[in-house]
């Protein structure tokens, strides 16, 4: 057989054919690359087609591998093999040379996600991977470098420091309150977003915490909307939907585009607080130190622009 008749073989023939023969059958061929079985059938016969030999017997809708097809698959298979691990040591050495910081789902939605410009634009030439993940990473075996955790999570990882308490406030769109001042009992007549974290955490603040510090009543069985994760209250807030105990680190876009409006500017701290965890060869990265160090700086920051405004 020529060098030219075996080029013409279309790579994506052999990766049905050698799918095939992994999964054991055209079916679950199929499943695995999201085709439909007659389209493996058609990838099989055009093989069969250049090879001039059988590589399935059919019987019924079962099908097997002739000999010639188990001699083909086992040689075929390193080539994929080898697809795999060139793909494997290409993730590895991407992860050796970027920072790669995992954090809470509404973290990197609202907070680390859109100040990670102001660290692109200092550092132009560093990768940075940010991972979107509330389960905790295993430092040190996940690829991660960096973790922003909540509360006692963090005590799952060796190296950490702690970060900033974030404060909640009332947030709504100007279009339900306007922009001018309201006592906090206005806030009551407007619909209520809620946000009920998973049962690991501590609890979010909730709004009967904050009718208690207003010196407001309030009914506890008032139905309202719940969320879990404090980034989609946000933006059900700012579609109209209703009022929200924002975090304040979540909200600064928001409210300087205007999509959010603080109608009572009356704050309630979070029970816990962020921490950074590290891996310790993290810091051996290039700008690894650096990194971390910055992160900490603005978090210095965002613990003042969160806390309540001193009283003069």
């Amino acid at each position: 057989m020529t060098d030219e008749r075996l080029k013409a073989i279309p790579l994506k023939s052999l990766q049905a054919f050698e799918a095939v023969g992994r999964c054991g059958g055209v079916t679950a061929a199929a499943l695995e690359l999201r085709v439909s079985p007659g389209a493996i059938s058609q990838q099989i016969r055009k093989i069969e087609s250049f090879l001039g030999i059988s590589l399935l017997e059919r019987s019924g809708r079962t099908v097997e591998l002739t000999a010639w097809g188990r001699l083909y698959h086992q040689e075929i298979s390193k080539g994929f093999e080898q697809f795999a691990l060139a793909q494997q040591l290409l993730e590895k050495a991407r992860n050796e040379t970027a920072l790669v910081l995992s954090a809470l789902s509404s973290v990197v939605n609202k907070w680390i996600g859109r100040r990670i410009f102001d660290w692109q634009a200092l550092h132009p030439e560093v990768p940075v991977r940010i991972i979107g993940r509330d389960k905790e990473p295993r430092i040190g075996f996940d690829d991660v470098d960096f973790r922003v955790s909540y509360g006692s999570d963090v005590l799952q990882h060796e190296h950490y420091t702690e970060l900033f308490r974030d404060w909640v406030v009332p947030a709504c769109s100007p279009a339900l309150m306007q922009d001018r001042a309201h006592a906090a009992r206005d806030l009551f007549e407007q619909p209520l977003l809620h946000v009920e974290w998973e049962r690991h955490f501590t609890p979010y603040p909730s709004w009967a915490e904050f009718a208690a510090k207003a010196g407001v009543s309030f009914d506890a069985s008032t139905p309202g909307l719940s969320f879990t994760l404090s980034s989609s209250a946000i933006d059900a807030a700012v579609n109209k939907r209703g009022v929200v105990l924002a975090q304040m680190s979540m909200i600064s876009d928001e409210l300087e585009a205007q999509t959010l409006v603080i109608p009572v500017d009356l704050r309630i701290a979070l029970r816990e607080s962020y921490f950074l965890a590290w891996d310790r060869a993290a810091l051996q990265k290039p700008h690894g130190r650096e990194f971390r160090d910055w992160l900490v700086a603005i978090s210095r920051q965002q613990a003042v622009a969160s806390a309540p405004r001193p009283i003069l």
